[in-house]
């Protein structure tokens, strides 16, 4: 059966036992104008065939069949696979038994005595069809475009601590290697040298090149700490001495035991978070106080930098810039961790936690990072 209308076909798989109500709703559909063409199958083994053929747009079913219902044909529809609206026409369905079938997915119901209305509920059903379709499809390349961007910022990441190691290794090899050499050089002039001036002017460029040194061995420091090969502990507890001394602001750092094993690619995680936390503190929160928790019980590895400072507004971490944080979150996702940032006038606590288990954390790829060398002719 099919009329002429701009509108394409709509291919419809009729389940039906009673050839008078089929014929019912061929005349029904005809007076409305729908453009359509109608299959008729009465057993759950033809429904499937047919639907395995994907030739069809729609199924409607009766809901009283020989040995089954319209809700056991839904069943195995699903089971097969099939997505197609599912609209049961039947002339004596309760009002329990039509709750029950949109409460399991049936598209609609639709009694023999309102046929009138058949077109409308097909079409009705059809659109609401496109519609899940549509943000199936929209959810699946959102999902996807969120995948892609982890992935990016996974290799961001990685391409960073590669890039501050390499910077690191440089500035220890060429300009501290340098730097020493002068130094060596400008001791040599000092000893030999007679005329005052001279003195004064070897003892300034010394206080200039130990500036230059120090300076050179706090960026390298900053950009991959060595020190994180004596553990996480050591690493927090001098990049808290290294805050105090800079800033003024007392830290107290709080640790489950002196030496807390975990693997490299979490330690340069919580290091990090670490570093982040009290640079955004030295930066905004106007504190007095800071303390960072160190913890590995229950196995579960916690880090919680917390002050006692202003505390940031609600949509602090929402705003445009506030990448700092975001890249956080996304260094804890990919050790299997998570980042939580609890915020009120009375200060800010930043909390990593990552659970310690094998399959929670994917590779150790950090460890492929080059370490700069031993900094102990840096001195």
């Amino acid at each position: 059966m099919s009329e002429t209308s701009d509108k394409p076909t709509v291919r419809i798989l009729h389940l039906e036992d009673s050839r008078v109500d089929h014929a019912l709703v061929k005349f029904a559909l005809q007076r409305s104008q729908l453009a359509c063409e109608l299959a008729l199958v009465d057993t759950l083994d033809d429904l499937l065939r047919e639907l395995a053929t994907g030739n069809y747009d729609i199924v409607l079913a009766d809901y009283h069949l020989p040995g089954f219902t319209g809700l056991d044909a839904w069943d195995r529809a699903r089971e097969t696979g099939s997505d197609l609206p599912f609209v049961i026409l039947s002339g004596a369905i309760g009002e329990a038994a039509a709750v029950e079938a949109m409460h399991r997915g049936v598209s609609d119901y639709l009694l023999k005595d309102s046929m009138h209305r058949l077109s409308h509920v097909i079409e009705r059903a059809l659109e609401v069809s496109q519609t899940r379709r549509a943000k199936a499809q929209a959810d699946a390349e959102l999902a996807d475009s969120r995948q892609r961007l982890a992935e990016l910022a996974e290799h961001l990441q990685a391409s960073i601590e590669q890039e501050r190691a390499d910077i690191a290794r440089e500035i220890h090899d060429d300009i501290g290697g340098a730097l020493a050499a002068v130094k060596l050089d400008l001791a040599w002039v000092g000893r030999r040298a007679r005329d005052e001036d001279t003195l004064s002017h070897v003892n300034t460029a010394m206080e200039m090149l130990q500036h230059a040194l120090g300076a050179s061995q706090r960026i390298m420091m900053n950009l991959r700490p060595p020190i994180l090969d004596q553990g996480l502990v050591a690493a927090v507890q001098w990049l808290a001495s290294s805050f105090e001394r800079r800033t003024g602001l007392p830290v107290v750092v709080r640790r489950s035991s002196e030496y807390i094993d975990v693997p490299h690619a979490v330690q340069l995680v919580a290091y990090r978070t670490a570093q982040e936390g009290l640079t955004n503190i030295s930066k905004h929160a106007q504190a007095s106080h800071v303390d960072i928790d160190l913890s590995d019980r229950e196995g579960v590895l916690t880090l919680e930098v917390t002050d006692n400072g202003c505390g940031m507004g609600p949509d602090a971490l929402r705003k445009a810039k506030s990448f700092g944080l975001l890249g956080l979150r996304e260094r804890a996702a990919k050790v299997g961790g998570w980042l939580d940032v609890s915020s009120s006038p009375s200060g800010t606590a930043l909390i990593l936690s990552v659970p310690l288990t094998s399959d929670a954390m994917p590779g150790e790829n950090d460890h492929n990072l080059q370490e700069p060398h031993d900094q102990s002719d840096f001195v």
